[in-house]
């Protein structure tokens, strides 16, 4: 069952989005060679706590327990780095994937993040991820399919150039997901086109956190021994964005975004809903 919302819910779930861009724009501003993921770990907590709000990513997940309120994903981290020791440095990416509760509703979105200057292509990387997530936001419609999401996301992808000795992996069995009284929720949703199904028809209240993952080569991952940390299985690096995002009866919403997806949107000639908060 996908989870619909009424406007007044998807004003809360606004809020809450909000308490994880502002944390994010904190762990942006910070990164620099020299920094741990564990002091970017505690500056969102103190962002997240200073908000009157708590965090949905330290708490046990499938029976096991996540010890930080960000995934910290370096290089070939895919998603779910535990934050730690681990010292950024010069040239490194980070995906930094925060969320908050406010109200008992969830928001949810993901960053990556250049430590001082790195290598084109790793610049690359990270936009045309960024590019396929607003991609795949601009079809959140009104009587479009879960399929239409997906098929964007892949195709924006797939026309871009090769980048220098690499190319695009769209990583699988990760993808975006439902979000709202709990953080993970149905529907799945595929990065790429899989089989003939056309999923869900998007209504009004739908609400999907939008997260491609992409690598410089393989689409394919591991799991590391602290059960939590994937990486690629060709060590390739990664990068990975995401928002979280109502379906209205005026347009998408992005709900984690401060401006609630205008400019981005504008860009592809999708009016983003009006921010019910104002």
């Amino acid at each position: 069952m996908v989870e619909i919302k009424t406007p007044e819910q998807i004003a809360k779930m606004r809020a809450a989005g909000l308490v994880v861009a502002e944390a994010l724009k904190a762990c942006r501003e910070a990164v620099a060679p020299g920094i741990t993921t564990q002091e970017l770990n505690d500056i969102a907590d103190k962002v997240i706590t200073g908000h009157g709000a708590t965090s949905n990513f330290r708490a046990h997940h499938g029976g096991l327990w996540f010890p930080g309120v960000i995934c910290a994903s370096v290089n070939e981290e895919v998603v779910h780095g535990i934050p730690g020791e681990r010292v950024l440095q010069e040239g490194d990416i980070i995906s930094i994937d925060c969320g908050a509760i406010v109200d008992g509703w969830h928001g949810d979105a993901a960053i990556t993040v250049a430590v001082g200057q790195t290598a084109p292509q790793n610049e690359l990387l990270s936009r045309v991820t960024e590019g396929s997530m607003w991609a795949g936001i601009a079809q959140m419609k009104k009587g479009n399919r879960l399929v239409d999401v997906s098929r964007a996301i892949e195709g924006f992808i797939r026309r871009q150039p090769l980048p220098p000795k690499g190319k695009w992996g769209i990583t699988e069995g990760y993808g975006g997901h439902g979000i709202g009284t709990a953080m993970h929720m149905e529907p799945h949703v595929l990065n790429y086109v899989a089989g003939r199904g056309k999923g869900p028809k998007l209504i009004p209240g739908t609400v999907l956190a939008i997260e491609p993952m992409v690598s410089l080569g393989t689409p394919h991952t591991e799991i590391l021994e602290d059960d939590w940390t994937v990486v690629t299985t060709d060590g390739t690096w990664a990068s990975h964005w995401e928002h979280s995002v109502a379906v209205t009866e005026q347009g998408p919403l992005v709900l984690t975004a401060f401006d609630g997806g205008k400019a981005e949107l504008a860009k592809l000639g999708v009016v983003a809903a009006p921010d019910p908060l104002g």
